[in-house]
């Protein structure tokens, strides 16, 4: 889908390389992700864009011809298994069609539980290195 083969410099790039009506969804999706996720900052990496919190990602999303992709998933997560289920995609993936109602909820729900693992990981990296001083 998108229309130029060049890699995008940054996330605006990216979304303006889609037809307009996809470039709402996404801008949609990008306030949906800033809004959970305080903080982060917004990079293009793996050539898509990224959010990361503590210097590791938190969420990444794509667009293709039917859907936008969302990496990783917590598929497994008690608390986000039946919300996510019909979303899944493959391991740690979720993909929402575009010619269906995006679920921005659930993009917030899970969102949400990825900063909490961001900020565990992140905790827990900070206790090691105090540890090991």
């Amino acid at each position: 889908m998108k229309t130029t083969a060049a890699v995008a410099r940054d996330i605006d790039e990216y979304i303006a390389g889609f037809p307009p009506d996809v470039q709402r969804i996404m801008e949609q999706i990008r306030a949906t992700i800033r809004k959970a996720a305080p903080g982060a900052e917004e990079s293009i990496s793996y050539r898509i864009p990224t959010f990361k919190l503590n210097g590791t990602y938190v969420v990444y999303f794509a667009g293709f011809k039917k859907h936008i992709g969302m990496y990783p998933a917590p598929l497994n997560a008690p608390e986000l298994k039946n919300e996510l289920a019909p979303y899944a995609a493959g391991k740690g993936t979720v993909q929402f069609q575009l010619d269906e109602p995006i679920p921005f909820g659930v993009i917030a729900k899970m969102v949400r539980f990825r900063v909490k693992e961001n900020q565990k990981r992140a905790e827990a990296r900070a206790k090691g290195k105090r540890a090991g001083s």
